[in-house]
């Protein structure tokens, strides 16, 4: 009997045991999981999140959450040592920049050239650093700078009129971020191969122009093409991605150097709904293009005169030295014949969003500055088509602008450069002629439906038409009438010979009939570059200078290209 107790007593003992031993393994488990919720989640936290945990006044003043570190111990050292930094740096500069001011010499100088160039007693001051990661064979440092200095500079400048002008550059004030890239790394010290440096960013210069003993106003326009002769030494000779490289072990690092990596393929279309700039009458817009804004570099359209919706349709290409960090700029402008053009409005478009090799076609809105995002009022709209190219890219790529676009037999037999200039059996090139593409073929367009027409008639409906223009041929078409709809459906299709499909465009219009007239009710302006990228498509497009309205429409393209010389 006492046996079976015990067994019992026993039996109860080890269940009991071993339902305390799951529910503490189950509980051990939920902590478990919660804590590992809560390092990930501390994993996640940013600085902003830090200081709503943990206030201010519970850590000391010394503690600063910031990815840039400041510079104090940097300062005091350079402050130091800057009289022998500044009797260096300052020939150092003036042998680098004197034949820069000479290329950017405006017109009316006859010579530009520095008679004395020190950059005086007051040291820069580095404000922050911050590390860039940019892959294991290199370390970037960018540090931020600020220069209050009293140099004492002074330009010897000779004009076309024999005029001898001393002039003294005072006052300077410059804010910038210079890049330090140290590549490549090695095992022998000090651990890395060359230094290049760079200015990253400049956000401030300010300087004055005196003329010694006299004033420099007395020559109208001189002191405007000063400064902008120095904007320009300062562009081309250091702001990134120019980079200079200092060897430190001997070594081959030309692959450090600037070099050109791809080409940016730009057509600028049009702009709509432009601020206007005029009393009387309408702007004359035109438009300035660049990646970098040196003067042989920027790009100008033609001037459409008296109009907010202007239609360029004008191809450029532009060099592309870093697709990561180089961005296009288009700043479109008033034309005021003889005064100063009035800036309209500007956009930005980071090359890095571009997917290599594909054209995007999309609008940007106009900005009044590019620095100054917190801009609400509406400016207008700007159409761009954007081709990046990285160079090797030729294979499995079809370039719509190059001219191996779509060769025929026959002009595959001949032998062409990359750029497109022919070359001999050797390889070397005979001819340095640009070889322009001319895409030939035809086009059919059928026009579909329209959606959600304006309003026109008194009765709350319109008969509406399609008028279609080939603008550089001047072809036009148009559909039939449908009355008393603002959705309606013609389904008729259109051929057009196309003599030039890369610089030509395709402008829809919508009408509405009255017996004794039409009205005007918007319009669509397509460029040929997609359907000849993908020769067929559906697509709906909106109805620009009008309140509501879509149209749709179905293209289809037939090649025959041909080729001719740009002279």
């Amino acid at each position: 009997m006492s046996f079976f107790l015990g067994l019992v007593i026993g039996i109860t003992v080890g269940i009991g045991l071993i339902v305390l031993f799951v529910r503490s393994e189950n509980i051990r488990s939920k902590q478990r999981s919660a804590l590992a919720t809560t390092v990930a989640a501390l994993a996640r936290m940013t600085v902003e999140d830090s200081r709503k945990i943990l206030p201010s006044k519970f850590y000391p003043s010394w503690v600063v959450f910031s990815q840039r570190q400041k510079l104090t111990w940097l300062n005091h050292h350079l402050t130091k040592i800057w009289p022998y930094v500044n009797e260096a740096a300052s020939e150092l500069i003036r042998t680098n920049v004197e034949p820069i001011l000479e290329q950017y010499r405006p017109m009316i100088l006859s010579s530009l050239k520095f008679s004395r160039f020190t950059l005086g007693t007051v040291s820069p001051q580095f404000t922050g650093v911050s590390i860039i990661e940019d892959g294991a064979d290199c370390i970037t440092l960018e540090l931020e700078l600020q220069w209050d200095g009293n140099p004492s500079i002074i330009l010897d400048i000779n004009t076309r009129l024999g005029v001898a002008l001393p002039v003294q550059v005072k006052n300077i004030g410059f804010t910038g971020v210079f890049r330090l890239m140290f590549k490549p790394l090695v095992d022998e010290f000090p651990c890395f191969g060359a230094v290049c440096f760079s200015l990253r960013q400049k956000k401030k210069l300010d300087l004055t122009l005196k003329v010694v003993g006299g004033d420099i106003s007395a020559i109208p326009g001189i002191s405007d093409a000063i400064k902008d002769t120095i904007d320009n030494a300062i562009e081309d000779s250091i702001m990134w991605p120019v980079r200079k490289v200092v060897p430190i072990l001997p070594g081959d690092y030309s692959d450090l150097e600037l070099k050109p990596v791809g080409t940016l393929e730009v057509k600028l279309v049009q702009a709509k709904e432009l601020t206007n700039k005029d009393i009387i009458g309408k702007s004359d817009p035109f438009a300035v293009l660049y990646v970098r804004p040196l003067p042989n570099r920027m790009k100008t359209s033609k001037t459409i005169n008296n109009q907010l919706n202007p239609v360029w349709n004008e191809h450029f290409e532009f060099i592309v030295e870093d697709a990561s960090t180089q961005h296009l700029v288009v700043k479109i402008y008033d034309n005021e014949g003889l005064q100063a053009s009035e800036l309209i409005g500007c956009a930005q478009v980071q090359l890095r969003e571009l997917e290599p090799g594909k054209v995007k076609d999309a609008w940007w809105k106009l900005v009044k500055d590019l620095e100054v995002q917190r801009d609400t009022k509406n400016r207008g709209q700007v159409h761009l088509e954007l081709l990046y190219v990285p160079f090797g890219m030729e294979n499995g790529f079809t370039n719509p602008f190059a001219p191996k676009f779509s060769m025929t037999s026959l002009e595959k037999v001949l032998k062409n450069g990359v750029d497109g200039t022919e070359v001999a059996e050797n390889g070397n090139a005979v001819m340095q002629k640009k070889r322009e593409v001319i895409v030939r073929g035809v086009l059919s367009i059928t026009v579909i439906s329209a959606e959600d027409l304006p309003v026109v008639d008194l009765m709350g409906k319109a008969d509406p038409y399609v008028v279609l223009i080939l603008k550089k041929s001047e072809i036009r078409n148009k559909t039939r009438v449908v009355n008393d709809s603002l959705n309606p459906v013609w389904n008729q299709t259109f051929d057009f010979v196309v003599e030039d499909g890369l610089h030509d465009m395709l402008i829809l219009e919508v009408w509405d009939h009255d017996t004794f007239g039409k009205d005007y009710m918007g319009r669509c302006i397509l460029t040929l570059t997609r359907v000849i990228l993908e020769g067929e498509y559906k697509e709906t497009f909106q109805l620009d200078e009008a309140k509501s309205g879509r149209l749709n429409l179905h293209l289809k393209w037939m090649p025959q290209p041909i080729y001719r010389d740009r002279e």
